[in-house]
């Protein structure tokens, strides 16, 4: 009834079934996407980077010459072409800064090495925060790198391992994004609501 994306793929691949290729993008639109307007906040800008993505895919696969192969997710593969689009646009208009791990805070891999991995915990209290109406406005004062981790395992649900392939940091550094990110909103959230009262009062 729901063929698996690998099906799919090689439908398109092997057949070059339209149809195959648009229950992908159906079917993991909304996640592309969701990741792409975190990044920029402009929804005209996030559809010109959806396309543009989806071109660079058309183009890798009918070519045969992209990076994704049968033994990897077929979306993690779009999500690298959908992030490099994303750099792409933000380096040309100067608003990404890389970060170089010997100026990276959370690189400490003797730290993280010694703490559990509680990603469960982690997107527990993710959901909790998605209730704040000040949410996206702390997103986007969070660090690119913070930011980005966060958008993608918010918006894609990939995993910490495939976040970190595509980001290129090991997983340690992945998950201490992660956490710094939401220690970060909870701090700016709690703040916010501090600030509530008085500015209620002084109204």
């Amino acid at each position: 009834m729901h063929p698996p994306d690998e099906q799919l793929v090689a439908a398109y691949l092997e057949r070059g079934d339209q149809n195959a290729f648009r229950i992908l993008v159906e079917r993991h639109q909304e996640r592309i996407y969701g990741y792409l307007l975190g990044m920029v906040r402009d929804r005209d800008l996030a559809n010109d980077l959806f396309q543009d993505t989806f071109l660079r895919v058309i183009d890798a696969m009918q070519r045969r010459r992209g990076s994704y192969t049968q033994q990897g997710r077929w979306v993690g593969w779009v999500m690298r072409i959908a992030r490099n689009a994303t750099l792409d646009h933000l380096r040309s208009r100067k608003k990404w800064q890389d970060v170089s791990a010997a100026n990276d805070e959370d690189t400490g891999a003797s730290f993280w090495d010694r703490l559990p991995d509680d990603a469960p915990a982690a997107d527990e209290q993710l959901h909790r925060l998605q209730q704040s109406d000040w949410l996206d406005e702390c997103i986007d004062r969070l660090p690119p790198e913070q930011r980005e981790v966060l958008l993608l395992r918010q918006e894609t649900e990939l995993t910490f391992r495939e976040i970190a392939e595509l980001t290129d940091v090991s997983i340690n550094t992945a998950l201490g994004r992660m956490r710094y990110a939401l220690l970060n909103l909870r701090r700016m959230i709690d703040e916010s609501k501090k600030k509530q009262p008085a500015e209620s009062q002084a109204l």
